[in-house]
């Protein structure tokens, strides 16, 4: 059974969220350091490339570079120190063995990068276990995140499943918002090689609840963000092939569109030129979704997908965060305290 389909009332609250994810231990350049407001800034996971401290610390220097009170971070398979099993695992296989004073003093000690992270509470840096998280914000609205670090792999990196027995996505009905650190089946998961990289469960799982908004990374080359409309009625095995209602569905933006193409005419490459040079100034990708746009989200009907991913490609090494706007419903007055 799919989400029954819950329209806002008069009071929601139009609410920004500034989103990226894959920065692999990145900072930002000066002119290309976010500098917008945002509500809440999420970060999909990748903090670092190779888990090291150093990279943490870079990755909280971002973080708290963000103007958002509330900042709300995943792992990814690369912050394999963050799975403890994972971390110890390779600890334990590596050939020639590792001196430990070498290993505590690039990776810490276990359990060390997640005393960094939880000591940037402070700063509004809430990092997330997977599970279902609720929070009342400063702008009064009410907020409900289902956040998950796994990917499907046969590899050594952190918090992986086997795809063949996959793994069980428990996101809530009324779910605001999924955060994952890979993309669902089918959405913006296309490898360069042409491969679908996504998981048919957590498609599955954000099908039958209908979330508002699914951000995630992972895959760098699927960057960009799509408005699905849901088929009124889900299979029992949903998939993009079935439950996608592509004619009322929009791609709101993609790497291709930031591409100049042999097929543009001189009008459409000067159009997409200058959609690039405004994002690049902005220093985001902006689309908002509340009651009045073009595109206006409606609760329960639609979710919008957001593939975060900031590290790109030789030819374009750093992608631009995301600037999302949509509308939550307020919080109760005996909710708990705002962030």
């Amino acid at each position: 059974m799919a989400a029954s389909p819950t329209p806002l009332s008069e009071s929601s609250i139009k609410t920004r969220f500034l989103i990226l994810s894959d920065t692999h231990g990145m900072e930002f350049p000066p002119e290309s350091q976010p500098h917008c407001h945002a509500d809440v800034a999420i970060h999909c996971g990748d903090l670092t490339e190779e888990s090291k401290l150093a990279e943490f610390r870079t990755s909280l220097q971002v973080l708290k570079s963000i103007d958002a009170s509330l900042k709300l971070v995943i792992a990814g398979n690369h912050d394999f120190t963050l799975d403890i099993p994972m971390f110890k695992k390779k600890v334990a296989e590596a050939r020639p063995p590792l001196e430990p004073d070498l290993v505590a003093r690039e990776y810490g000690v276990f359990g060390e990068a997640r005393e960094l992270l939880d000591q940037a509470n402070d700063a509004g840096i809430v990092f997330l276990d997977e599970g279902t998280h609720r929070f009342i914000l400063k702008n009064g609205s009410a907020l409900t995140v289902y956040a998950s670090p796994y990917t499907p792999s046969l590899g050594d990196w952190g918090f992986e499943y086997n795809p063949q027995k996959g793994h069980k996505f428990s996101v809530e009905k009324g779910t605001d918002i999924v955060i994952t650190h890979g993309p669902p089946k089918g959405i913006m998961d296309l490898t360069d090689a042409r491969e679908r990289a996504g998981c048919p469960d957590l498609f599955a799982a954000v099908a039958r609840t209908r979330p508002s908004l699914h951000c995630f990374g992972h895959i760098h080359e699927g960057w960009g963000a799509r408005l699905v409309t849901w088929r009124e009625k889900i299979s029992d095995t949903p998939s993009h092939f079935t439950d996608i209602d592509n004619g009322k569905s929009v791609v709101v933006e993609s790497l291709a569109g930031f591409k100049r193409s042999k097929f543009y005419d001189d009008k459409t490459a000067r159009g997409q030129a200058d959609k690039a040079r405004s994002c690049a100034k902005a220093r985001c990708c902006h689309t908002s979704h509340c009651s009045g746009d073009e595109h206006s989200l409606e609760m329960g009907y639609q979710t919008l997908f957001v593939n975060a991913a900031i590290k790109g490609d030789e030819g374009q090494p750093m992608q631009l965060p995301w600037l999302v706007d949509i509308e939550l419903r307020p919080a109760r007055p005996n909710g708990e305290n705002r962030v």
